[in-house]
């Protein structure tokens, strides 16, 4: 395999698709390659595999729009759910300051967990907590919380945990996107590699054609 390209992948693209296309549309190059083995038939089998890199290049860009996408959802459903969960897990702090059991069943000591699983478990059982035990959540009734508005914030939490799930499931499509991206254009790059070799061989003497095909006099 060669090298990886520092060229950008619509530079190598393009450099593929100069090429090729110079060989289809000219007859003169066409007789001047074919005897070195790169026949008309070869070369539209060459400019298919240019097709299917270029198709590949645009699917992995729409993949990774996606998985913006759905980073973006999931970044504002969190924003949304901590902003009201930070709020009641101070109010409810203040409630049971001196209530040892609803501490600890709410989960109200401690700092809050920083993965996206440590976090969402945390949420789930203190707003599930509120739910289950009619003496907590009449703690918060003081502050404005009822079952309605404890099953809101809730939902806000188990959003966050779907979000998460599409942002994850998104990125796994986008890096497979790219896995087969890359592995095309590589072969199209060391296809083009071969072929240049050979073109530089069979048109050393017409610097011109060498100039159709993209490469330059040699």
């Amino acid at each position: 395999m060669a090298t990886r390209s520092k060229h950008s992948i619509g530079e190598r693209l393009m450099a593929a698709q100069v090429a090729i296309d110079a060989v289809l549309a000219d007859a003169e190059l066409q007789n001047a390659l074919t005897p070195f083995g790169y026949s008309p038939e070869r070369m539209a089998a060459a400019r298919a595999h240019f097709e299917e890199a270029e198709k590949l290049q645009q699917a992995q860009q729409r993949e990774y729009g996606e998985q913006f996408g759905a980073t973006a959802a999931f970044e504002a459903a969190y924003e949304a759910a901590d902003s009201a969960y930070m709020r009641s897990l101070k109010l409810a702090r203040v409630a049971f300051k001196n209530d040892v059991q609803a501490q600890q069943g709410l989960g109200l000591n401690g700092r809050r967990k920083k993965s996206i699983s440590g976090w969402v478990d945390q949420a789930l059982l203190f707003y599930a907590s509120l739910l289950e035990k009619p003496e907590f959540l009449a703690g918060l009734a003081q502050f404005g919380y009822d079952a309605a508005k404890v099953q809101a914030e809730m939902d806000l939490v188990t959003a966050v945990r779907a979000a998460n799930v599409t942002q994850e499931n998104e990125k796994g499509d986008a890096q497979k996107a790219t896995q087969r991206r890359d592995a095309s254009l590589d072969e199209l790059d060391d296809w083009l590699a071969d072929f240049k070799v050979v073109a530089e061989v069979a048109l050393a003497d017409d610097a011109q054609q060498l100039e159709k095909l993209g490469f330059g006099a040699v």
